[in-house]
């Protein structure tokens, strides 16, 4: 079918977001030209979705854009820790966490570190930086219409400013349009979950005298708990302007039309505690929590990315972050296929990878809601506190789909987190060296296979460069040890080989993105042929 075409794109991202946006950013590093289209005239002007765990982070360290987005979050920078009160000016204060990584521990698993940056301060960082690899990204464009078949989809867009339609052909659609996702209800893919587990009002209010009432507190969020006045509390420059969520109940007939500036006045003064605090609202923004997955993430050459594909509430932004993470997963993936070195069944390991992780990650983040008693959530916590959330972040493992030798039965979220190297997990941070220059392993996965051996593994090292060769596929090989022989020197204390799992003369492979694919822990009689194997399996050849 060759339908007629204003346009030929290998990939169509459809939503501008933090998601859509990252997707951009991550094709663009590896060199795969896209067009993506938002129908807002610009980025968020609105502060939300500020938390970037650990993941993203090294994500954004890998791509060359962390240094950035640390200089647009740095005003709160020294911002940490959830407060609850009853109101800011009364006695009860309780610290429901202090410090995210108190005495900074988590520098032993990874090279990074969270950010708290806004969507508004993030997503132009984002944007920038996709334009410069190339990227076209078009807003005030809206998608009309798609349709596909066996060899792409045609979309038809449209120009909000002029009404002027255009078609574009792609190989393959990212659906990264928000929890409404019109193109996840034109592919009648239906959700499972909970579903809408609150509603609220995010109303952003300038008051300059609220920052002496906060003084030292200087928290991520506070949440107040006056029944008269309940919500949060979220600072965006410590100084003048804040945000306040407030509890919404459109359940009861309560409308949006109902938060008038007046009452939204009172709610934040009686929330806080100061009956005469001069209150400036700047805007309002109705955002609604929930636990929904997507049934599929995927139907043909259409793909469903961040919201579109799973919501979850807000507690620990781990919607967001699974949407990056989202992205990042399938830009290796249509890289892979686009560049002829994967067969496109590799396409069919994103969902059967992504959707698991989501699944189990919902339900964490409503079961955090509940035990945290977000303002307007009103289910009752679990037994005990959760515990480890670094195993959200980092400890989330495939137990199926392009790897090989996992465990199909594991917890997709091990309750803690225990670094191995095993198949399915994120491959361990550690810190090396190359010709002096201090870098650590997650340096060394972005755009292509990493095959990691130890002196000993110099036959694994071989068959890697021969099948590299053979098959056409972008595989990097790296000795680890203190020969000058060796491509990378560990660190003094460091042992590669007992963090990843294996033994002197094994090896291990770890994907584009981080993840380990397959491991060995010790030599074979024949590593050409096992590796040629390994590969054909993983990369669907």
């Amino acid at each position: 079918m060759n339908p007629k075409t204003d346009e030929r794109v290998p990939v169509l991202i459809v939503g501008g977001s933090l998601v859509g946006l990252s997707a951009a950013l991550f094709l663009g590093r590896l060199g795969v030209r896209h067009l993506l289209v938002e129908k807002h005239a610009d980025t968020s002007h609105h502060p939300r979705g500020r938390g970037n765990n650990l993941r993203t982070m090294e994500l954004y360290r890998v791509a060359g854009v962390e240094d950035d987005i640390r200089s647009a979050a740095c005003v709160l920078a020294g911002n940490h820790g959830i407060l609850q009160a009853h109101t800011l000016t009364s006695a009860d204060q309780e610290w429901l966490f202090r410090e995210i990584d108190p005495g900074g521990a988590l520098a032993r698993f990874s090279p990074t570190n969270w950010c708290l940056c806004s969507q508004n301060d993030l997503e132009p960082v984002l944007l920038r930086r996709a334009r410069e690899l190339g990227g076209t990204l078009c807003f005030s464009t809206e998608l009309r219409s798609f349709e596909q078949d066996a060899d792409g989809v045609t979309a038809v867009l449209r120009d909000r400013e002029t009404g002027a339609e255009r078609t574009v052909r792609a190989d393959y659609l990212v659906a990264a349009d928000g929890p409404r996702s019109p193109a996840r209800e034109h592919l009648a893919i239906g959700q499972t979950g909970k579903g809408d587990l609150f509603h609220n009002v995010s109303i952003t209010f300038r008051a300059k005298q609220l920052a002496e009432v906060v003084d030292d507190r200087l928290f991520i969020a506070c949440y107040l708990t006056n029944p008269d006045g309940s919500g949060a509390l979220l600072p965006v420059d410590n100084v003048e302007n804040w945000v306040f969520h407030a509890p919404w109940k459109p359940d009861q007939g309560e409308t949006l039309e109902d938060f008038t500036d007046q009452r939204c006045i009172d709610h934040i003064r009686t929330a806080t505690g100061v009956p005469d605090l001069e209150v400036e609202i700047t805007g309002k923004a109705p955002w609604h929590a929930a636990e929904r997955v997507a049934e599929r993430y995927c139907s043909g050459r259409v793909f469903l990315a961040g919201d579109s594909a799973h919501e979850m509430s807000p507690t620990g932004a781990f919607g967001s972050n699974t949407g990056i993470q989202d992205a990042h997963n399938l830009a290796w993936k249509l890289a892979a296929v686009l560049g002829g070195w994967a067969g496109p069944g590799l396409l069919e390991t994103y969902q059967q990878e992504r959707q698991p992780v989501a699944r189990a990650t919902s339900e964490r983040a409503s079961a955090r809601s509940a035990e945290h008693r977000h303002p307007g959530y009103d289910a009752l916590p679990g037994t005990g506190r959760q515990s480890n959330v670094l195993a959200v972040a980092l400890g989330y493992r495939y137990n199926t789909g392009a790897v090989l030798g996992t465990d199909p039965t594991a917890p997709t979220v091990p309750e803690r987190f225990q670094p191995d190297g095993a198949p399915g997990g994120r491959a361990p941070h550690l810190w090396l060296r190359r010709a002096g220059v201090r870098l650590s392993t997650v340096d060394l996965f972005e755009k292509h296979l990493v095959l990691l051996t130890g002196p000993g593994g110099s036959a694994w090292h071989r068959a890697a460069e021969r099948m590299a060769g053979k098959l056409d596929i972008p595989l990097d090989r790296y000795r680890i040890g203190t020969t000058t022989e060796d491509d990378l020197a560990p660190e003094p204390g460091t042992d590669w080989a007992t963090a990843y799992g294996t033994g002197p003369d094994g090896a291990v492979l770890v994907r584009p993105d981080g993840f380990v694919a397959w491991r060995a822990t010790a030599a074979a009689a024949d590593a050409e042929s096992v590796l040629g194997t390994v590969l054909g399996d993983l990369l669907r050849l």
